[in-house]
């Protein structure tokens, strides 16, 4: 699985979303619209990257996600926290309490999501 560009994942995000459906239909999902021609070219490349296919129906492409985006997630956090955090959670999370990007609640709240599925 080749990792995607920041583009690439915000479209991959309106796949994953919809679910099945026509380029144009990812593209009206979109907040900050580019050009639809460079739109369908992201559409293209991940067809490409093996992440959607899509097959023709009359004049219309109609894409169907292949990965899905929590087998993304997965692949690409472990790498991130192995990468960035010396494999280590624990780092992590201690990064962000240093940070300031995570609060004492959260945390909290985190800790009964792990004990809970214990």
């Amino acid at each position: 699985m080749e990792k995607l560009t920041h583009q690439e994942e915000d479209v991959m995000l309106l796949v994953w979303q919809k679910g099945e459906g026509t380029i144009r239909d990812y593209y009206k999902l979109k907040d900050n619209p580019m050009p639809y021609t460079t739109f369908a070219s992201i559409i293209k490349n991940l067809e490409q990257k093996h992440y959607l296919k899509l097959r023709r129906i009359g004049t219309t492409n109609l894409c169907t996600p292949l990965i899905d985006e929590t087998g993304y997630k997965r692949k690409f956090m472990s790498g991130f926290i192995r990468d960035y955090f010396q494999n280590s959670y624990k780092e992590m999370v201690s990064f962000f309490v240093r940070e300031e990007k995570i609060s004492a609640d959260e945390l909290n709240e985190i800790i009964g999501i792990i004990e809970h599925n214990e």
